[in-house]
């Protein structure tokens, strides 16, 4: 007999299939018709199952269903409307109580996962034996997952391997979350040193650049401590929980040299950041906007540090000439100040191409109104080359190690005209 799709057969059950005999309602839905025949035919000549309704898609399945509510919905993974997982996710939503089994011709991994995770409690391959797809319809009926015999074995394996690399992931994610809530928590376990930045010419301490330190383990580059912030959502907290150590400080700073701290731009523009700095006197402040995290807005991060700027804060361009990144924020920004990443510092005073850059950076600088700071310095050479290029201000190890802020008065005694 002929059954076109889109019809339905016997009324809709209340609420699912009863425990008291009464046959398993089958909706199906394919695209192919010899398909839907061959199953219609194949449900018809079984005194336990009765065909309720069959469909050629997905949105008459979805719709068939919600009206029949079948027990069981055999559905094609790859028919029109969305296919097999579309169906299956709207059919679960609307009647929970249809248990699906995926139909497919395609006995491939990601298949037969994309219908699990859709909610289908079974999968058999079309080709499969009579027997095999009525005990799969059955067995679903009953709450029990069924898989055809073809796809077993390996999709076994795939799944096993997906909730082994989730509950890794997971268990690696508390461990992380872990470990910055140990930092966000204790206050010991977080510190601040200073390195003094110098007017080259003359070796007067002009800022100092605030540097985070972690005590606990594992020990590594505090970048490393941000970035894992970053991954478990907490990298707002540990920058501010760093500025407001460094902020503390500002009064100790002596006489009038700036205090300069890192920040990601989301962090930059953050009210939270703002109420921070609100105590502050904000023309003895520079922030150092680093590439942690990307810009997704210049104008509303400009918006948002305007008025910050109007204070007297001052912006700097962290790392220019390292990356891409560093020199978008400087055309965008419009900074106060442009740091020269430390890959361009050294053995500026013998590679040609870094002089030519540094004096391209330079000349930038000097358009814009906005000051060179030369980072990483390591030899008296680099110092005096950086002098010739016209560089009024650096920092480096060669000058100063990071550390406790210094005295009044203190000076860099290798920058001695």
């Amino acid at each position: 007999m002929n059954r076109p799709a889109g019809e339905t057969w016997g009324a809709p059950a209340a609420a699912g299939r009863d425990d008291d005999g009464a046959p398993i309602r089958v909706l199906i839905a394919d695209d192919e018709p010899l398909i839907r025949e061959a199953l219609a035919d194949l449900f018809g000549s079984e005194d336990s199952l009765e065909l309720v309704a069959v469909a050629a898609d997905a949105d008459e399945a979805i719709e068939l269903a919600v009206r029949t509510r079948p027990d069981v919905a055999l559905l094609d993974v790859k028919m029109p409307g969305g296919g097999g997982p579309r169906a299956a996710r709207e059919i679960r939503s609307l009647s929970p109580r249809t248990r699906i089994v995926a139909l497919s011709a395609h006995e491939d991994r990601a298949s037969v996962l994309e219908m699990l995770s859709a909610g289908a409690a079974a999968y058999v391959v079309k080709g499969a034996s009579a027997d095999e797809i009525l005990e799969t319809v059955r067995r679903s009926a009953l709450g029990q997952a069924s898989l055809s015999s073809g796809v077993t074995d390996h999709v076994v394996r795939e799944l096993a391997g997906q909730l082994a690399r989730q509950d890794s992931e997971a268990a690696e994610r508390r461990r992380r979350l872990e470990r910055i809530h140990g930092v966000l928590d204790d206050p010991s376990c977080l510190s601040m040193v200073y390195q003094p930045i110098f007017a080259l010419r003359h070796g007067t301490m002009v800022g100092l650049e605030a540097l985070a330190r972690f005590d606990p383990e594992p020990t590594r580059d505090p970048d490393l401590w941000f970035a894992e912030a970053a991954t478990v959502g907490l990298s707002e907290e540990l920058e501010l929980t760093a500025i407001a150590l460094a902020l503390a400080d500002l009064h100790r700073l002596p006489g009038d040299a700036y205090l300069s701290i890192n920040m990601s731009p989301a962090t930059a523009a953050s009210p939270r950041f703002a109420e921070l700095l609100e105590p502050h006197p904000a023309d003895r402040i520079v922030l150092e906007v680093t590439e942690r995290a990307p810009v997704k807005d210049y104008d509303d991060l400009r918006a948002d540090l305007r008025d910050l700027r109007r204070l007297g804060v001052r912006l700097a361009v962290d790392d220019a000439g390292a990356g891409f990144a560093s020199l978008r924020h400087i055309l965008q920004l419009d900074p106060d100040l442009i740091k020269v990443d430390m890959s361009l510092t050294q053995n500026i005073d013998r590679e040609r191409a870094e002089r030519a850059l540094a004096a391209g950076l330079i000349a930038f600088a000097s358009e814009i109104d906005a000051e060179i700071v030369a980072e990483g310095i390591e030899n008296q050479t680099e110092v005096e080359a950086l002098r010739g290029l016209g560089v009024v201000y650096g920092q480096g190890l060669h000058l100063a190690a990071p550390g406790p802020i210094p005295e009044p008065g203190f000076r860099a005694s290798t920058l001695a005209d």
